[in-house]
């Protein structure tokens, strides 16, 4: 891999569902797995989104028509691998390992107290960019160990206008630090679209500019992008250093649940993107060779439905989270601001 970008949009699956590249070499029981994964990602928006709306859930980020480039990234990975994402990375983290009901908790407001790192990913990270620091801090360490693992660092389109991402960058590519930094193009940052976020034609121009490799790909197509992310981790597990990664999809609903697009997107822009939903293509591509009937995928469906379910109950069972915490583990000594917020809080959580 030259230190090089192209304009060519790496694609395997188009959005008819014909084949228009090479496709991986995967079992299809690996297909299918993938499949299941984007489906359990449809579903979890859509009840996530419904329970916030029912006031039984906090503010909720949704990955609608963003499954592809979330189960193709995280599937990419091995054991030992690891994956650092913003807050809507929950689908990424629970193909890489972590469990549904920590994603609830998460969401439902409660401290990540006990947080397992056994599936190799941290905490979402809020700040926007921060996290591709945080990834390159830990690909050096794994450099320094010598572990034969590499770290997938993701943010959005909107947060390659910070800092952070391109300091990320550039210490990436002078230390070959073992990661691929990946930006998840969805269109739009909340309400500014990625046509103000930057002159420049794609994304992916920024890393021959730091000295890495620059890659499009169609992030609507999981089989390019797990193919995609295959290829650029071999690349940083050989010792080649870092790739950057830019991953075309859309977002098909709000930022999050305290946001109403209808004032900012166009429809027709919707409808287009509508016409490239990732689930209908790859269920297609599955049809095609035989992999998948109507029948099966209405039974994944209710399935993966009953699943979400059982584990919500599981988590509503649970007391609810207490408020006090979040300041009690905020600093050793409050201030007085920090001071006043907690008594308003309380007194709203009492009254």
């Amino acid at each position: 891999m030259s230190t090089t970008t192209t304009d060519k949009v790496h694609q395997i699956i188009n959005p008819a569902g014909q084949v228009v590249g090479d496709v991986p070499d995967l079992p299809a029981d690996k297909m299918l797995h993938l499949y299941r994964w984007m489906v359990f990602g449809r579903v979890f928006s859509e009840r996530m989104t419904a329970l916030q709306r029912q006031g039984r859930m906090g503010t909720f980020a949704a990955a609608t028509g963003q499954e592809a480039a979330c189960v193709g990234r995280a599937a990419a990975l091995q054991p030992g691998d690891w994956l650092l994402g913003s807050y809507r990375e929950s689908l990424a983290y629970m193909v890489k390992g972590v469990p549904l009901l920590a994603q609830l908790k998460h969401w439902g407001g409660h401290i990540p107290e006990g947080y397992s790192y056994e599936a190799g990913c941290l905490p979402f990270q809020i700040v926007l960019g921060t996290q591709m620091l945080h990834a390159v801090g830990i690909a050096m360490a794994m450099k320094y160990k010598r572990e034969p693992h590499v770290v997938l660092g993701v943010c959005g389109d909107g947060a390659t206008s910070e800092g952070d991402f391109n300091e990320a960058l550039n210490f990436a590519a002078v230390f070959k630090a073992p990661v691929v930094m990946v930006v998840e193009n969805n269109g739009w940052a909340i309400s500014v679209p990625r046509r103000q976020q930057s002159a420049a034609a794609t994304l992916a121009q920024r890393g021959p500019g730091f000295g890495m490799p620059g890659y499009l790909v169609d992030g609507n197509d999981v089989l390019a992008v797990y193919q995609m992310i295959s290829d650029c981790a071999a690349r940083a597990r050989a010792g080649e250093g870092p790739s950057l990664v830019e991953l075309l999809t859309y977002r098909m609903g709000a930022h999050t649940t305290a946001d109403d697009p209808t004032k900012y997107r166009p429809a027709a822009e919707l409808q287009e993107w509508a016409a490239r939903d990732p689930l209908l293509r790859f269920r297609k591509f599955l049809m095609d060779r035989h992999w998948l009937t109507d029948l099966a995928d209405e039974e994944l469906h209710e399935a993966v439905g009953t699943e979400f379910q059982a584990v919500l109950a599981e988590y509503e069972s649970l007391p609810p989270p207490d408020p006090r915490r979040h300041f009690d583990l905020a600093l050793t000594q409050l201030t007085p601001q920090l001071l006043r917020q907690r008594a308003e809080i309380l007194e709203e959580t009492h009254n």
